[in-house]
Order: C-alpha cells, then sequence, then structure tokens
C-alpha cells in the first residue's frame, strides 16, 4: 500500500474543472489532474432524477494532503455536495508514485 490517492470529483462545466484543477495544482495538493469532458452522471438530488453532462476530474494526490484538497474544493465548488471520492492507490509504478510525492508538498 502507497500513500497514494485518486480522488474523484465532478463539475458541471470546463471552466469550474479547468480553475479548481489549477488551484489544486498551484496549491501542490495534487500533482496532476485529469479532465474528462462529458461524461453522462444521472444521480438522485432532493427526490428527483437528474441526468446531467458533467467534467470528471482525476485527481492524483497523497493521504496526508486529502483534507486539505478536499476543504479546497468544498470551498471552490459551485455544488453545495460536490463529489469528493478517496480511493487508495494499492501499487504503482515507482518512479510515477517518486513523482507525485516530490511534487505534492511537503
Amino acid at each position: 500500500m502507497t500513500q497514494a490517492l485518486v480522488v474523484l470529483c465532478t463539475c458541471p462545466d470546463e471552466a469550474s474543472a479547468l480553475a479548481l484543477a489549477k488551484t489544486l495544482l498551484e496549491a501542490r495538493l495534487t500533482a496532476c489532474v485529469n479532465l474528462i469532458p462529458k461524461v453522462r452522471s444521472l444521480y438522485l438530488w432532493q427526490g428527483q432524477l437528474c441526468d446531467d453532462t458533467e467534467v470528471q476530474l482525476v485527481i492524483k494526490s497523497n493521504l496526508p494532503h486529502f483534507e486539505a484538497l478536499a476543504e479546497r474544493v468544498r470551498a471552490l465548488h459551485p455544488y453545495d455536495i460536490p463529489e469528493i471520492l478517496a480511493l487508495p492507490v494499492s501499487a504503482g509504478d515507482s518512479r510515477y508514485l517518486t513523482w507525485l510525492e516530490e511534487v505534492v508538498s511537503p
């Protein structure tokens, strides 16, 4: 097991996703963010079935920075309750994991 995490978050549009990704990178809370446009999301919200197009963010970070990352997402995200799901990385290329740890601030 590593300290690395993949954090998932969706945004309503490219502009908010890009702004959030840049903010997380500039704060060194992540080493890399992938933006996947046009993800179709079906979900229940306030008793209604919603069907929306969103941008999926795949955020690479680590466990020591998760709380600060989640706090920043909550502060900047346009949704009342943004998706913030951290998935542990059980294994990965050692060079990539070393780079991730070096980029994310101590």
